[in-house]
């Protein structure tokens, strides 16, 4: 029952998370910062700081299993930008 707590808990954590992300994501294409920048700023300062708390060999092997999770779009979200 705990482990499902703690799940619930970081699921809900994810999501907060998410929707901060987006916003702010927003904010920025209505400010007139190009969505790739932006992509790029955010891979950048996700990256920095994984490597920050995980180390860069377990950051790298986190991103050479990326393209599979791509191709099985586990990234694809609808978006709407305005």
């Amino acid at each position: 029952m705990h482990e499902d707590t703690e799940d619930h808990q970081i699921a809900e954590k994810k999501r907060a998370a998410l929707a901060y992300l987006t916003q702010a994501w927003d904010e920025a294409l209505a400010e007139g910062i190009d969505s790739e920048i932006l992509a790029h700023a955010a891979l950048f300062a996700a990256l920095s700081d994984l490597i920050t708390t995980y180390g860069e060999e377990p950051v790298a092997k986190l991103v050479n299993k990326l393209a599979d999770r791509i191709l099985d779009s586990e990234f694809t979200l609808p978006r709407n930008f305005h």
